[in-house]
């Protein structure tokens, strides 16, 4: 059993770092000046979390019980700079102005935290009723958005490859279910368990979607970032939960190269062991059983993938069988020998990731 310690230095990203080096290398220097500071930003956040990490992250005060299972949004503005939070430019309960880009940021965090809360019963991505602050307008032509294990922060995009980032709800609750691996299984950033922890993030950040959105399984796109490629792209988004390796194709980005199945995992020291890369395995794995279920997604299917990261089981170096063993464990414990669990099974069989 995990015991849940120190929290890894993660800095997450939902674009991951072989896009950016592609764009990076593009001899138009409209389209790699902009990557370029896009990877050097994102390496010194990576080093100020590793840091945080070290020394200590700013303790919280506890929200007073009247405030309980209500969220707490504060969106702020950078204004283009690059020290965080920025300014603050929206508080909770605050009517909506006239920034598109700060109204899609405070509904995203709305939306993530009614999702886990309504489904869950998680107070906030901590249980506890965390905070959640967002800054806008980060940079110039950044083209990210990450969680540094504190607040999630937005870039505008460059308009040529990648537009605004708060534009996908998805990418609001993939970042913000990082904070939920980091206070739950905390699973280590690198090779099959930093995949996992990607994928968990797609996996809820797709959930939180079809929940707003009132969707099926059947009736979900299951594309991570709809919407953020701009129309110069030749690609529908960032990664595809039904079909990975084909969310692009594109004479700029290249090819999607995420698999599907073990029969193309992918051997790397990039991409922290290709954490990026591999996730497409068990994203297929949930997908091939949420489709197989039907309904709504976030009911039977998230409800292991829940228990999993929640039990207290899963280990923070936990390889793709690891993790799928114990969902064949949640589904028997929480449903007994019906049918989820025989869809469990045959989910992880149809990638070719043994179960225990």
């Amino acid at each position: 059993m995990t015991t849940y310690g120190g929290f890894q230095p993660v800095f997450c990203t939902i674009v991951p770092p072989h896009v950016l080096d592609r764009l990076a290398r593009n001899t138009d220097p409209v389209l790699a000046g902009p990557a370029r500071r896009t990877l050097q930003r994102d390496a010194l956040e990576r080093t100020r979390r590793g840091l945080t990490t070290v020394i200590g992250a700013p303790s919280v005060a506890p929200r007073a019980d009247a405030e309980a299972e209500k969220p707490q949004r504060t969106v702020y503005d950078a204004r283009h700079g690059t020290d965080l939070p920025g300014r603050k430019v929206r508080g909770e309960g605050e009517e909506p102005g006239q920034d598109a880009t700060v109204n899609r940021a405070y509904a995203g965090l709305g939306a993530t935290f009614e999702h886990y809360l309504k489904v869950y019963r998680r107070d906030s991505i901590d249980g506890a009723g965390l905070a959640l602050d967002a800054t806008v307008h980060y940079d110039r032509e950044y083209n990210n958005a990450f969680w540094n294990g504190e607040q999630m922060v937005f870039g505008d995009g460059d308009g040529e490859i990648f537009l605004d980032f708060t534009i996908a709800l998805d990418v609001i609750g993939h970042e913000l279910t990082h904070g939920v691996t980091q206070h739950t299984a905390n699973l280590t950033y690198y090779g099959q368990p930093g995949a996992l922890n990607e994928s968990v993030s797609d996996v809820f950040g797709s959930l939180i979607k079809q929940y707003s959105l009132g969707q099926t399984a059947a009736e979900a796109d299951w594309l991570i970032g709809a919407g953020l490629l701009a129309p110069r792209v030749t690609g529908e988004a960032l990664r595809s939960m039904k079909a990975p390796g084909t969310a692009y194709d594109d004479d700029v980005l290249g090819k999607d190269p995420q698999p599907a199945t073990m029969d193309d995992f992918v051997r790397t020291g990039r991409d922290n062991g290709g954490v990026h890369i591999n996730s497409g395995i068990p994203n297929h794995a949930f997908y091939l059983l949420a489709t197989e279920l039907g309904g709504h997604a976030w009911e039977r299917a998230g409800q292991i993938w829940y228990d999993v990261l929640t039990g207290g089981e899963l280990a923070e170096d936990a390889l793709f069988t690891d993790f799928a063993t114990l969902t064949v464990q949640a589904a028997r414990e929480r449903y007994g020998d019906g049918d989820e669990l025989e869809a469990v099974g045959k989910a992880w069989e149809q990638v070719g990731v043994r179960t225990l």
